[in-house]
């Protein structure tokens, strides 16, 4: 069995609030440990009203706060949104209160639009992602005589860093640093397989001696295969909204997917790293997906309306992976 994980994006649902995705993210990473996930990570996206896990730090500080045992991480934090010493400072508080339980997985892209990114960076547009993780990692390790900038929480913490991507940059960079990698199948999946050779063929041993690849899948499980499927709806109307310019909350069940079918056609294409369907059905796929890929951890996502589903949703899951 290969460990585990959840990626959670504090969805706000239609009809709900900000306060009541956070309490349902809370929840179910309680749930999460409970059933065995071995990470429980959220991702930073800004200015969209579907998403409540913005303040990334602040929240995994929040599911470090409610949980005792499963590691608590960023999956991730947009680092070029963000100066490294200020990201080595928030997360070297976090290992500090929570010893060794917090990840911190870096991404490249801006996790919003441009006129956001521009209000997050401040004029910071330059694309100096290598370098900035050289950074980073530097104010995480023990501080060298002299150094005039420090971390303080941070230096000497070394919390783990994955770096993320969805294409062959990220791969290709995480070989380089020697670092662990994860890649984003679960909305990005045409360069899986590329991505995935690209990182294990050239990986250099540095802060891992080995090659260590996370792939994402979409979880949507429910006792019947139709309930599944209208529970992943919801993830699919998002992500049409999202691609035509129309963000909004994560809305509710629908039999009918409101879009072209060129649209609808895309969004499939796009989502189709997933696992859907009865206990059985979810079983057979991951474990193909899992044989097929070799990958050496997953984690799953799953952006479901109702919270009670949601939670029902990922104990599935557990059930069939602890059966792989």
């Amino acid at each position: 069995m290969i460990p585990y994980n959840v990626l959670d994006l504090s969805p706000i649902p239609e009809g709900g609030t900000a306060a009541d995705a956070l309490r349902n993210t809370g929840d179910l990473a309680v749930h999460a440990e409970s059933l065995g996930y071995s990470r429980f990570w959220l991702a930073e996206h800004h200015n969209m009203p579907g998403i409540a896990s913005s303040s990334t730090a602040v929240l995994i500080g929040h599911v470090a706060g409610r949980t005792t045992r499963i590691r608590v991480g960023s999956g991730g934090i947009m680092l070029p949104n963000h100066a490294p010493l200020v990201v080595a400072e928030q997360f070297g508080t976090l290992a500090t209160l929570y010893s060794d339980r917090i990840d911190l997985g870096l991404g490249r892209a801006p996790g919003t639009d441009g006129r956001t990114a521009h209000a997050l960076r401040r004029g910071r547009m330059e694309d100096n992602f290598p370098d900035e993780v050289i950074e980073l990692m530097g104010f995480l390790n023990p501080s060298q005589p002299g150094q005039p900038v420090r971390a303080i929480p941070g230096e000497g913490t070394q919390v783990p860093i994955w770096i993320l991507g969805s294409s062959l940059y990220g791969a290709q960079l995480a070989a380089h640093l020697g670092l662990p990698y994860a890649f984003a199948s679960h909305f990005a999946p045409d360069a899986l397989e590329a991505a995935s050779e690209t990182y294990r063929r050239t990986f250099r041993p540095g802060i891992t001696d080995e090659p260590r690849f996370m792939m994402a899948i979409n979880v949507f499980a429910a006792e019947t295969e139709a309930e599944a499927r209208l529970l992943r709806s919801s993830q699919l109307q998002a992500f049409l909204n999202l691609r035509s310019g129309r963000p909004g909350p994560l809305p509710a069940p629908r039999s009918e997917i409101i879009g072209s079918p060129q649209a609808v056609d895309n969004a499939e294409a796009a989502l189709r790293i997933a696992a859907i369907g009865t206990p059985e059905q979810v079983h057979e796929k991951l474990q193909a997906l899992i044989g097929h890929h070799k990958p050496d951890e997953v984690i799953l996502s799953g952006q479901i309306h109702d919270p009670a589903a949601r939670l029902r949703s990922f104990e599935i899951a557990a059930e069939a992976m602890r059966g792989i």
